[in-house]
C-alpha cells in the first residue's frame, strides 16, 4: 500500500511544542478522510528509533478516566521517547473505542457496567473487537523514510500491521501501566482475549482504588 493513498504528501502544519515531558516538534498530517493526526518527534527520527503509535482516547487521555490505561501509556511513551533522544509518537485520531467512535464507546461502557468485557461489548453493538487500522501511522513513518523501529506497544496486531507494510519492528518495548480496580478487567481482557503481550513479570500487589487528586484552592 502506498503512503500517499492515505495521507497528504507533507505535513499541514509544523511547530515546536514544549511539554511537561520535554520539547517536541509537532507535525499535523491530514488523511484523505479529513481526519488530522499528530506526530510528536524529538531529535531526528530515523530507522531504528523509538516509536509509539497511540490511538485517540478522549476519556482517558483528556479526562483521566481510570477505565483504561491509555493516559498512562501516552505519558510513559512521551517520557521514554524524550529520554531516548530520537523518536516519535504518532497520535491517531478517529480511533475511539478501538475504532467504533466516541458515542459507541460510551454505549460499550454501559454494557461493561452490566458485566460484559470490552470484546463482548463491541460485538454486542455490531462491531469487530478491534476495528482500527494503522495506515495513517504507516504513511507518517514512510514520509520520514523510517524503515525500522523499536516499538512501544503490547499489541501484536500493531507489530503485524507495520511489518506487513514493510516497516521492520526490531524490538517490542513493553508498555504496561499499573492495574486499578476500574481497569483490571479491561487489561485482563487485552491480555487474555486480544493477544496482548504479557509483562515479563506480573505487577506486584492486588488492584487498588486509585487516589484522586485534591482540589486546588482558587479554582
Amino acid at each position: 500500500l502506498k503512503a500517499q493513498n492515505f495521507m497528504t504528501k507533507k505535513p499541514e502544519a509544523i511547530a515546536n511544542l514544549p511539554t511537561r515531558f520535554g520539547d517536541f516538534k509537532l507535525q499535523i498530517f491530514t488523511g484523505k478522510d479529513g481526519v488530522e493526526h499528530m506526530a510528536l518527534s524529538v531529535g531526528t527520527p530515523k530507522s531504528g528509533c523509538l516509536v509509539r503509535i497511540h490511538s485517540e482516547c478522549a476519556t482517558g487521555d483528556v479526562l483521566g478516566s481510570w477505565r483504561c490505561d491509555c493516559r498512562d501509556q501516552l505519558e510513559m511513551s512521551l517520557q521514554k521517547i524524550h529520554e531516548a533522544g530520537d523518536g516519535m509518537l504518532i497520535y491517531l485520531r478517529g480511533q475511539e473505542g478501538r475504532g467504533i467512535g466516541l458515542a459507541n464507546k460510551i454505549r460499550a461502557y454501559a454494557l461493561q457496567d452490566k458485566g460484559l468485557d470490552t470484546v463482548e461489548a463491541n460485538v454486542k453493538l455490531g462491531f469487530a473487537p478491534d476495528q482500527r487500522d494503522y495506515e495513517a501511522a504507516i504513511a507518517i513513518l514512510k514520509h520520514h523514510k523510517i524503515k525500522s523501529i523499536r516499538m512501544l506497544t503490547n499489541n501484536r496486531l500493531k507489530i503485524q500491521a507495520l511489518e506487513k507494510a514493510g516497516i521492520k519492528v526490531t524490538e517490542q518495548v513493553p508498555l504496561w501501566a499499573a492495574v486499578n480496580l476500574y481497569n483490571e478487567k479491561y487489561i485482563s481482557t487485552k491480555r487474555g482475549r486480544m493477544g496482548h503481550i504479557k509483562p515479563s513479570h506480573e505487577l506486584s500487589g492486588e488492584p487498588k482504588q486509585p487516589k484522586r487528586r485534591s482540589r486546588t484552592k482558587g479554582f
